[in-house]
């Protein structure tokens, strides 16, 4: 079965040119050129995945990304405008998984989609009654969700799979290049600070505990702490 993307993106040319690229590379591909339509059919469960502009002619990849976090944990990666550190944090702080850079490589977005895609399949594989506990956590990765005293947290798909993995490791610092890899599907560059801003949210949605539970370890990586 084919992967369902919506690309929704206002630049005929690029959408054009990203559409033709991703259907190539086996993805079946839903386009929308305005936020509007782009949100009613992610809501209408017409994709896996979304690939979201920012600057869209009605109203913006932001406002999109809060509305249909809203309704869905769909995995959404943002297309953001190159060197706009400020629509990355904001992206991540509303909920986006991912973000790729414009003008973007076709090659790189579709490893990224296929990141994105291969860490929710496998997640579905595992068997429901599989949960774990961890203090006030449990994780059921059957359902993809982590629950906080019986309470649902309302995280991304990539905070997530960073929150899953440091609960796997809990106790032991995770380097960063490893939680990288394991949770997002890539690897860790210069100056990349995807991962930071995740684990802040992670920090923000837990509790903001005092001290963190998620521990910064300075030169190596996180250690998430089992409150006691």
């Amino acid at each position: 079965m084919q992967n369902r993307v919506l690309l929704v993106e206002d630049d005929v040319e690029l959408r054009e040119l990203l559409a033709r690229y991703l259907s190539n590379q086996g993805f079946t591909v839903r386009e929308a050129a305005t936020g509007r339509d782009g949100l009613a059919l992610a809501l209408g469960q017409h994709c896996d995945i979304v690939v979201l502009d920012i600057m869209l002619p009605d109203i913006n990849g932001l406002e999109v990304l809060r509305q249909l976090r809203a309704e869905t944990h769909l995995p959404v990666a943002l297309l953001t405008a190159r060197g706009d550190e400020t629509d990355r944090i904001v992206g991540f702080e509303v909920g986006a998984d991912d973000y790729i850079p414009k003008p973007c490589n076709p090659r790189e977005l579709v490893a990224r989609l296929q990141a994105l895609l291969r860490r929710v399949a496998w997640d579905q594989k595992t068997e429901a009654n599989a949960s774990r506990t961890h203090g006030d956590l449990r994780v059921e990765p059957g359902h993809r969700r982590i629950y906080q005293n019986d309470e649902a947290l309302d995280l991304t798909a990539t905070e997530y799979e960073v929150l899953q993995v440091l609960l796997a490791h809990a106790g032991s610092v995770v380097r960063k290049t490893d939680l990288m890899q394991w949770a997002l599907g890539r690897r860790l560059e210069a100056y990349d600070r995807t991962l930071d801003m995740h684990i802040s949210n992670l920090r923000k949605k837990l509790g903001n505990d005092n001290p963190p539970r998620i521990e910064t370890v300075r030169g190596l990586g996180y250690s998430y702490r089992v409150p006691g």
